[in-house]
């Protein structure tokens, strides 16, 4: 493996990206304010799962591919923008009764993760991160193959960042506790979901980067 300062730059560049509130802190906490805490994890738990095919893809090489074809870049980004803008309308559009206060239906808590792991797996972001990311702790030096370094880093980053998430549940449930005691409530913290998401699609749809 990678020698020890490398593994500390590591821990400590890892931990300073997942202490920052990027769009996947608001995309969990927009999730947990529209459908509940329950919904909330689950769509830590898709993100998690969908961060894995942009960490396979660093390991294989693959993300370079959005790197030097621009066009497949900016069509995997224009799909994830219209998909977050879909999915954020859909909430604000959703009926009161949908969802009862304090308790969200097992098919909304599927359709999170589902929808979690599309949003994750379109966004291009991702996979530029951890292709400009993970070679920088890489040692070819080192005994483990390079492929076995990427993997088992791109492994740690995903974790922490899902530890960050889990964090941002828990405060946002407590919001979503708060204001739910009303069916004004209810349609706030639905309007407010939906705006983030709506927010996080075009700004992904509209940035250069």
């Amino acid at each position: 493996m990678p020698s020890t300062d490398l593994l500390v730059a590591f821990a400590l560049a890892t931990l300073a990206f997942a202490a920052f509130p990027g769009p996947a802190l608001l995309y969990t906490a927009a999730q947990t304010l529209a459908r509940g805490r329950r919904a909330g994890f689950m769509a830590v738990l898709g993100i998690h799962v969908g961060c894995y095919v942009h960490v396979v893809a660093a390991t294989l090489g693959l993300s370079a591919i959005l790197r030097h074809v621009p066009e497949a870049y900016v069509a995997l980004k224009i799909a994830g923008a219209i998909y977050l803008v879909w999915l954020g309308i859909s909430m604000v559009r959703r009926k009161d009764d949908d969802q009862a206060l304090g308790v969200v239906a097992p098919k909304s808590a599927r359709r999170a993760f589902i929808e979690s792991v599309i949003v994750e797996v379109l966004n291009p972001k991702v996979a530029l991160f951890f292709l400009a990311f993970l070679p920088q702790f890489v040692d070819p030096a080192a005994s483990a193959p390079v492929w076995l370094q990427f993997l088992v880093l791109g492994i740690i980053v995903n974790f922490t960042f899902s530890s960050a998430d889990i964090v941002t549940v828990f405060a946002a449930s407590t919001i979503m506790r708060r204001l739910s005691a009303s069916s004004l409530g209810q349609r706030i913290v639905r309007y407010l979901g939906g705006s983030i998401l709506v927010g996080l699609g075009l700004k992904l749809a509209t940035d250069r980067n």
